[in-house]
């Protein structure tokens, strides 16, 4: 089936959507675009040129967008800030939602929207881009190989420390590399693990020279269910990029083997007897071939999102999955902010009653 899409939001990610995402899905069949929304209509042009919408399907009003145009979900690659209005407008009119990462740009806000999505009967994905890349996904695919997993690590480290790489929002965002760059590494950690996070202990900072409002720097160490545990390690901040967007490094440590992801290179490293015991030197490693499949991280999870509209199994990251990832990002703000470890599951169960005040 063809399902009509609105595309709401044409600036930053909103424009990559338009030319990677969208168009192989168009191409399948999968949807179609009957409308494009931003509040700036200089945008509008994008639209027009990349997926060939007559003006007369461009809007800077939503409700009016989907007043107009029969639809059967819409997009929200708008910033965060703005989400739960827009979920709220398409939920009036009966949409799915497939949405950018965080839900919202609070744990609150978060959790209305997925009450209000639950209400209404409807389906919601986010997406979580980098957990459905081609180099996380063959890592992924590796450590399920050799679990179990006793403990994990995540490094990204950039020097991205001024404007110009980046939306300019980025650098006036409150906790930017837990709500912009982290939501994504820390996601995909908790996805490694069958258990839910229990503890989150952070410290985060701005570096002298960085040219960030919020925090840009941080360390995290995340304690799940089952025992295992997870430290990440991120900056925008640093002298070199050693592990840069999408080149992060991910490292699973298992009984009886190693598995590394260390820009877009997977290795296993089995446990070798006759080097037990040695302190020097690296073992070697064996490639691990990358999963090979047509399409990446925005444009598979539009293809995932129609699969379930199509009466299949939610897609892994659905709205009530990533509010667990939501909370862990939230608990690691909450325990930069207070110098305390903090427990996620009671955190989430707080903003469900803050939510339910409101």
């Amino acid at each position: 089936m063809t399902y009509r899409m609105v595309h709401v939001g044409l600036g930053g990610q909103g424009e990559t959507w338009l030319t990677e995402a969208i168009p192989p899905n168009v191409e399948a069949s999968r949807i179609e675009v009957v409308a494009a929304v931003d509040t700036d209509p200089e945008r509008h042009d994008l639209a027009q040129d990349e997926l060939g919408l007559p003006a007369e399907r461009c809007y800077t009003d939503l409700d009016t967008a989907l007043t107009e145009r029969d639809a059967d979900f819409c997009s929200v690659v708008t910033p965060p800030a703005a989400h739960e209005p827009v979920v709220d407008i398409a939920l009036d009119h009966g949409l799915d939602i497939l949405s950018e990462k965080p839900i919202a740009d609070t744990l609150e806000g978060s959790v209305r929207i997925a009450r209000a999505v639950e209400a209404a009967g409807a389906k919601m994905g986010l997406t979580m881009t980098h957990r459905f890349d081609q180099d996380k996904t063959t890592f992924r695919r590796a450590v399920d190989e050799a679990s179990p997993v006793d403990y994990l690590t995540a490094r990204f480290t950039g020097n991205v420390r001024e404007r110009g790489h980046y939306s300019p929002y980025v650098h006036e965002m409150e906790n930017m590399l837990l709500l912009d760059g982290a939501i994504h590494h820390l996601d995909m950690l908790a996805a490694m693990v069958d258990a839910p996070c229990e503890r989150v202990y952070a410290e985060t900072w701005v570096p002298d020279g960085a040219d960030y409002q919020g925090d840009c720097t941080g360390l995290v160490t995340l304690t799940f269910a089952d025992g295992t545990r997870a430290q990440y390690e991120g900056s925008y901040a640093n002298a070199t990029t050693l592990n840069g967007w999408g080149h992060e490094q991910f490292r699973a440590e298992c009984a009886d083997e190693t598995v590394i992801l260390d820009n877009r290179n997977v290795e296993r490293f089995g446990r070798n007897p006759d080097r037990a015991g040695e302190s020097a030197g690296r073992d070697d490693g064996d490639h691990v071939p990358p999963v090979e499949r047509e399409t990446w991280t925005n444009a598979w999870l539009i293809e995932q999102f129609c699969d379930w509209l199509d009466g299949g199994d939610p897609m892994p990251t659905d709205v009530q999955s990533t509010l667990q990832s939501m909370a862990i990002v939230f608990a690691a703000i909450q325990s930069s902010e207070t110098g305390e470890a903090v427990n996620v599951p009671a955190l989430l169960e707080d903003a469900h009653g803050v939510a339910q005040v409101q």
